[in-house]
């Protein structure tokens, strides 16, 4: 096997590859011998067919499929040979049989990029205090409060705040009705915002059998594609509306949320320690947040071009596949490909470079995927989905399946060892200054 590298750019080399004659002839030997034991051509016995007789029916399909596996099984030995630390799949061309009976193909391929690491121990992050504030608790109380109300039928006046209340929906863009935007005995809860605030809005004043029009201009920031930016006339039919009897807030009402709540101040610590808890665990996404910027910034250095194009796709990709779930494509939802492609490509190109210095990182100190990380990133599966650990390992039996998977498990390895070496300044939550004791190094606060 002869190997030669050819630099197309600092990150792109293309490999050529040359497979000699004996190697060919050996390998086309035994094609032509399995396929005359297969074929039957008429005026010939079964496996007595002549080999020029063979070559002249099937000669382009044995070639093609040689040529497939041969590369197949001669690639990663040619790509040892070459000493290129290859990052991405490779862009096969020109492989073809030559006329000496030897066999060539070439291979494009991006390698890792070099550069050398910044700092990367010691990092300091300015976070605010965690606080839980008596607002976010007694706002959590208004929630129960609602999700515990009973429902009493209103007849006698329009819609308020907090109601519930059934409608037919159907909207027209242009004077043509949307599809995707109609309901029927459709709940609307109003004021909490899930169905629009702009929708809620429209409902308040009606009364139980109006039949209304109502037009909406929705921001072009808007959850869903399809009203996103867009005016939408509504034509609304209220089929009923439900009141909430809230529930004094007592020790009773506390009493009903939980028997382990004797009084409602044991319900509202409850609820403070849950709101600090989930303020922590997002705390962590902040200090790795606030980390890979810094290490984003201080280590610039230009990574595949392909690369980039594959993170873009895989988000384009998530995207049809939500959309999908929902009946809608790219194009009914409004949204246009190439101006998708050119507003994520600054994202997927820092994406792509976090993944290369983060890697560095793992060599630098040494982090490893052991077993025991694997182990616990299926017993976290399980224990989310509630299913047996033998249950969630069927998934991952495939190659293609557990890759992503260990490499999900090394990167978050690999953020919490940054997180561990992080300096975290406490700023006060009001004041907005500094907090007159910072954590230590290593510490979460």
């Amino acid at each position: 096997m002869q190997v030669s590298v050819e630099e197309i750019n600092s990150l792109t080399k293309k490999l050529k590859v040359v497979l000699p004659e004996d190697f060919v002839s050996t390998r086309l030997d035994k094609a032509y011998r399995d396929l005359q034991s297969e074929v039957s051509i008429k005026g010939f016995r079964k496996g007595k067919v002549p080999r020029k007789i063979l070559e002249k029916n099937y000669g382009p399909k044995v070639q093609y499929d040689l040529s497939e596996k041969m590369i197949q099984d001669t690639y990663f030995d040619a790509l040892g040979k070459s000493d290129l630390d290859v990052v991405v799949h490779p862009d096969l061309k020109d492989h073809k049989f030559e006329d000496d009976g030897s066999f060539s193909y070439e291979a494009e391929v991006d390698v890792r990029p070099s550069f050398e690491m910044s700092q990367h121990k010691g990092l300091e992050v300015e976070l605010p205090e965690i606080v839980v504030s008596d607002e976010e608790v007694n706002a959590e109380l208004e929630n129960l409060r609602k999700e515990m109300a009973p429902l009493k039928n209103v007849d006698d006046r329009s819609i308020e705040n907090n109601d519930l209340v059934v409608v037919d929906f159907q909207g027209y863009n242009n004077g043509e009705s949307m599809s995707q935007v109609v309901g029927t005995d459709y709940s609307v809860d109003i004021g909490s915002g899930n169905n629009g605030k702009e929708f809620e809005e429209a409902c308040i004043g009606l009364n139980k059998g109006d039949e209304t029009s109502r037009e909406i201009t929705f921001p072009a920031d808007f959850p869903n594609p399809v009203l996103a930016g867009k005016k939408v006339e509504f034509k609304i039919s209220i089929k009923d509306i439900k009141q909430r009897i809230l529930a004094d807030l007592d020790d009773e009402f506390a009493k009903d949320i939980g028997e382990e709540f004797a009084t409602l101040d044991d319900l509202k610590k409850h609820i403070s320690d849950k709101e600090y808890k989930e303020k922590e665990e997002a705390r962590y996404g902040d200090i790795t947040d606030q980390v890979m910027h810094q290490l984003l910034e201080a280590n610039k250095f230009e990574v595949p071009a392909r690369l980039i194009q594959y993170e873009i796709n895989h988000y384009i990709s998530e995207i049809e596949e939500n959309l999908k779930k929902r009946g809608l494509t790219l194009e009914s939802a409004g949204m246009n490909l190439d101006t998708m492609t050119e507003n994520y490509r600054e994202t997927a190109e820092k994406r792509v470079r976090g993944d290369f210095i983060l890697k560095k990182i793992a060599e630098i100190e040494n982090i490893k995927l052991e077993d025991e990380d694997i182990s616990k990133g299926f017993a976290r599966i399980s224990e989310k989905y509630g299913m047996p650990v033998s249950e969630v390992k069927k998934y991952f039996q495939s190659r293609e399946d557990l890759l992503p998977f260990m490499n999900e498990l090394h990167t978050e390895k690999i953020l919490k060892f940054m997180r561990e070496q992080t300096v975290i300044k406490n700023i006060a939550a009001e004041e907005g200054q500094s907090a007159d004791e910072a954590p230590e190094a290593g510490e979460e606060a």
